[in-house]
């Protein structure tokens, strides 16, 4: 396979037939000798704490275009992590680099009006999830558009409180992190008060051991009455992924949201839907919560939003927008938030998402993926459930498929180690293995990495090893 090198990559025609059925090609091992040494050259100054997938990986890139990376050692490798939804367009999407490029060259820094900023509310106000969601706010990362959405929440209703979900995730900066339903905010104590997690519907690994819908969402109803019992009566807001990301791209049943809608009447309180990796087209339809029909006060955007380049924000009402202290000049803004360079990579990806039809892309091939994925839970031992939306799909990876044991740490980084020796990136490092290549990615590149996962699940099913501790 030839490598294709980024001056190569200039129109959309010649883009559109580079991205297709794309493959692996080794030339070394992975990670190769120039990736260990750039490795080894880096951890003498940068700081622990980087990405898992990268750290693990050992790999340096010096490229990419569409569904492939390219290492410094000149291998071509399948990406099915996207920045972790980052994304959207692939890698090196022409009309992505044509806008930055075009507007580096003209101003790239301030808050003034700019004809992209404009441009970008337009499209974002156009697919609203409803109409009177189009005050746009913008930033460049997630924790500080959810940060921004807490203080809005707050202004709006006077009120302090917040309630998130268990397996939650919505960032690292303190507000954020205060809201996780993990133990990954452990040991960064004293978090901000007024929080409550209550259960999501990952039904899967209910924790009532109940199946949907002859529940009757008892995870809603214990939730209710967490709430009761701990709440001071001063909830502002509720913030949920319409997909839950971090916890292993798990996928409620469409009535989940409209119930915690209801629940946030009861307490006058405000519905943010996180939509950092479920927006803009994720799931196969434009937004996350137009599965459910639930309709959100304020939406968090992010991630897929830019293309690649940083970029965030929030979405809410003119209303609610109008709230002091967040509607103060200066209450709400970013020294980089809506920055020429954003916007107008902003604009070229959303622009992008419509012209070629990305949204229903997502929806036909993440369906046709999950169908091949499907047939793993009876072909291995190990495959307990796999669900998600659109390009955000996930696996269960168990020791024992009658107690849903987990499989271990070690050696779900087995599995990881060996898909990168076979050139394929995923987020397999972990007992919920995550999937989420670009929204660009064709049928036969997507068939192409779930043949590679297949021959390790067949490598992993002979091996034995995953019936460890």
């Amino acid at each position: 396979m030839q490598v294709i090198e980024h001056d190569q990559v200039r129109s959309r025609d010649a883009h559109r037939a580079l991205w297709r059925d794309q493959r692996v090609h080794l030339r070394t091992a992975v990670p190769g000798p120039r990736s260990r040494e750039l490795r080894e050259r880096e951890d003498e100054h940068i700081a622990p704490g980087l990405q898992g997938y990268a750290l693990l990986s050992g790999v340096a890139i010096e490229s990419g275009f569409g569904s492939s990376l390219v290492d410094v050692d000149g291998n071509v490798l399948l990406d099915f992590i996207g920045g972790i939804g980052v994304g959207s367009l692939g890698h090196s999407h022409p009309a992505v680099v044509g806008a930055i490029t075009r507007q580096a060259a003209r101003l790239s820094v301030g808050a003034f009006t700019t004809q992209p900023r404009v441009d970008l509310a337009e499209r974002v106000a156009d697919h609203a999830p409803r109409r009177e969601l189009h005050r746009l706010q913008l930033y460049t990362s997630g924790a500080e558009a959810v940060e921004s959405a807490l203080r809005l929440a707050k202004s709006a209703t006077g009120k302090h409180e917040v309630v998130s979900f268990w397996g939650g995730f919505h960032g690292k900066t303190l507000g954020a992190m205060s809201l996780l339903g993990s133990s990954a905010k452990s040991g960064v104590g004293p978090l901000a008060p007024g929080g409550h997690q209550i259960p999501y519907a990952d039904c899967y690994r209910c924790p009532m051991s109940l199946r949907h819908p002859s529940c009757g969402l008892a995870c809603v109803e214990i939730g209710r009455k967490q709430l009761k019992a701990a709440s001071g009566g001063s909830i502002a807001a509720f913030i949920v992924e319409p997909v839950q990301g971090t916890a292993g791209n798990v996928a409620p049943p469409d009535d989940f949201l409209p119930a915690i809608r209801d629940l946030a009447n009861e307490h006058g309180a405000l519905l943010i839907a996180d939509e950092m990796i479920t927006g803009f087209g994720r799931t196969g339809r434009y937004w996350g919560v137009d599965h459910s029909g639930a309709m959100p006060d304020i939406v968090t955007l992010g991630k897929a939003f830019g293309g690649g380049f940083p970029l965030t924000g929030i979405l809410t009402t003119d209303a609610i927008a109008r709230a002091a202290p967040w509607s103060n000049a200066s209450g709400s803004s970013s020294s980089y938030g809506g920055n020429p360079l954003g916007a107008a990579a902003g604009a070229a990806t959303l622009a992008a998402i419509d012209s070629e039809g990305l949204v229903e892309n997502a929806g036909r091939v993440g369906a046709a993926m999950l169908r091949e994925l499907e047939a793993f839970v009876d072909d291995y031992p190990f495959v307990g459930h796999v669900g998600g939306r659109g390009l955000m799909l996930g696996i269960d990876l168990v020791r024992d498929k009658a107690t849903r044991a987990p499989l271990s740490a070690s050696s779900s980084l087995r599995i990881f180690k060996e898909s990168l020796r076979r050139g394929l990136l995923t987020m397999s490092y972990a007992p919920r293995l995550r999937l989420q290549p670009a929204l660009t990615i064709d049928s036969a590149t997507a068939a192409n990495g779930i043949a590679i996962l297949r021959e390790v699940f067949d490598w992993a099913k002979a091996d034995g090893f995953w019936r460890d501790a």
